[in-house]
């Protein structure tokens, strides 16, 4: 049977997504944590004199300290304790001070005098008491400041969770592309960076983590909508994120390379820009015809029965006698109305009598044409409209009460399926409205429902 589904606003996030969303979460939160542990345990076994491949990669402490602490806000802070979210939003309160405070040092040449408690002395002990870099601090600083404020339910709160989020993001996409692009050396040589990768990796895993963390309210949570915005969004945010890179890398690229003249490089980026450009034109709008298609159908149908309701009924059903009337075709409506069904409901129950209306719209569809307009125009009535002559429409009444009877003797069902049907038929040349058409056909069936009484009296 089909099941009514309560319309929700296209700003509500999809429940499915939202699913995925926290599956993802947990997957993130729980490789960035290790990233940091592990780092820590290097730098344990290297204080303590042992020797493992790929030290010379491990991020400093102060970083590995300050991205768990980070991440452990993240984790507390989606828990539902308020204690849980108290400490959490501690974490990240200790996260913002410390590095601001490293931000301050790079800057000012002050001292703020919130430095990590890292030990201090030479060899392995003066690597743990490195400063973070300047970038990383200032990710850092911006994340905390971020989980400060994702928890806060007043409209300033939340705007300016978005605002801390939005620079997060923008900060990131700069250090993690600035990053790759200098080790793979896309402009100029392959060189050296000040910020660990595993520092960057451990930065972007976090910011990947409290975006999602932020989209499910906010502005942002217009990429988690089932409506026509966002899915046009969730379609079109990984090309617009990818391109500009891509075509700034084929710009360095170009311009490096001496085959080519520059007025071509300017005109092949520009000439890609407009057709790049052009063809996301192209997809949005395509897009947005194709929910307009669907939201139309929602619109004109029933949800119970998936046939068209009254409005969709009306507008296909005039469309429909116009033309017959353009081609000098006879055209008929027939109306059809169950019998009993508030008794089957109050003996049966609701469910017993959406059953009814479920298995007579199957047995309308499958004894009329796709070109007839079928439809629910009420709660227990049915009308047809299509190019029928007098006896086309007999036949077509005889069929569906022919489908009827045969339902009721296979005896699986413990309501009993029965209407009454009226028809009426317009002849070419005799100019009849719809309504009229209607009322003519609730009319004939509504004698025919009295001589149904009349026989079983």
């Amino acid at each position: 049977m089909a099941e009514l589904t309560p319309a929700l606003p296209p700003t509500e996030p999809d429940t499915a997504l939202l699913d995925r969303l926290a599956f993802a979460e947990r997957v993130l939160l729980t490789a960035v944590i290790s990233l940091f542990v592990l780092n820590l345990i290097g730098w344990l076994l290297l204080l303590a004199g042992w020797n493992f491949p790929g030290d010379r990669h491990l991020m400093n402490a102060e970083s590995a300290l300050v991205g768990l602490l980070s991440a452990f806000s993240l984790l507390l802070s989606g828990r539902q304790g308020a204690s849980a979210q108290r400490v959490g939003r501690l974490f990240a309160i200790v996260v913002t001070l410390v590095c601001l405070g490293v931000v301050c040092e790079y800057v000012l040449r002050v001292s703020l005098g919130v430095d990590l408690p890292v030990a201090s002395g030479h060899g392995i002990a003066s690597l743990l008491a490195e400063r973070m870099t300047l970038q990383a601090a200032s990710g850092f600083a911006l994340l905390g400041a971020s989980l400060i404020a994702i928890r806060a339910r007043h409209r300033a709160g939340q705007a300016l969770a978005d605002l801390l989020i939005f620079c997060l993001v923008l900060l990131t996409l700069v250090l993690v592309s600035g990053h790759a692009i200098a080790i793979i050396g896309v402009i100029g040589t392959p060189g050296h960076v000040a910020t660990s990768s595993l520092t960057v990796l451990g930065l972007l895993l976090l910011t990947v983590v409290a975006f999602l963390r932020k989209a499910r309210s906010g502005v942002f949570s217009i990429l988690l909508g089932h409506g026509i915005g966002g899915n046009i969004a969730r379609a079109l945010a990984p090309l617009l994120l990818t391109l500009p890179f891509v075509r700034e890398c084929l710009r360095a690229h170009f311009i490096d390379s001496t085959r080519m003249p520059p007025y071509y490089t300017a005109a092949i980026l520009a000439s890609l820009a407009v057709m790049i450009s052009f063809g996301l034109l192209l997809f949005l709008a395509w897009r947005i015809n194709a929910m307009e298609v669907q939201i139309r159908e929602l619109s004109l149908r029933d949800a119970l029965t998936d046939l068209y309701n009254l409005r969709g009924f009306r507008l296909l059903a005039e469309q429909a006698m116009r033309m017959a009337r353009r081609s000098n075709l006879p055209f008929s409506v027939l109306f059809l109305d169950l019998d009993g069904l508030k008794h089957t409901n109050d003996t049966l129950g609701h469910q017993a009598g959406s059953e009814l209306l479920v298995e007579t719209g199957k047995i309308l569809k499958s004894s009329f044409r796709e070109s007839d307009v079928v439809g629910r125009i009420g709660g227990d009535e049915f009308a047809v409209a299509g190019q029928f002559n007098p006896s086309g429409i007999t036949l077509a009444a005889q069929r569906i009460e022919e489908c009827a009877a045969r339902r009721n003797a296979e005896g699986k069902h413990t309501a009993v399926l029965g209407f009454s049907v009226g028809y009426v038929t317009a002849e070419p040349g005799k100019l009849q409205s719809l309504d009229e058409m209607l009322a003519k056909a609730d009319q004939a069936m509504y004698e025919e429902k009295r001589r149904k009484k009349v026989a079983v009296s």
